[in-house]
């Protein structure tokens, strides 16, 4: 799969290195895990910290679905 380069704000969760797509997402869901921002009555919904906030516009809470649409503006 072709390396894509993270946004500044990406960046901040995944690093600055060109990754594959695939690996961007283990790496943000990894990130989410860790800080316990998986929604615990609604595991669909992931709650925003402030790194996240960035990379969702702005959003404090958005569907796991959307989040891959969200993630995918900030690559290129």
């Amino acid at each position: 799969m072709k390396a894509l380069k993270p946004s500044e704000a990406l960046s901040e969760i995944v690093g600055s290195k060109p990754l594959p797509r695939t690996e961007v997402v283990k790496k943000l869901w990894a990130y989410i895990k860790k800080k316990g921002l998986q929604d615990k009555k609604n595991r669909r919904q992931i709650n925003a910290d402030e790194n996240l906030k960035k990379v969702f516009g702005g959003k404090t809470s958005v569907s796991m679905f959307d989040m891959t649409k969200l993630v995918s503006k900030h690559l290129s």
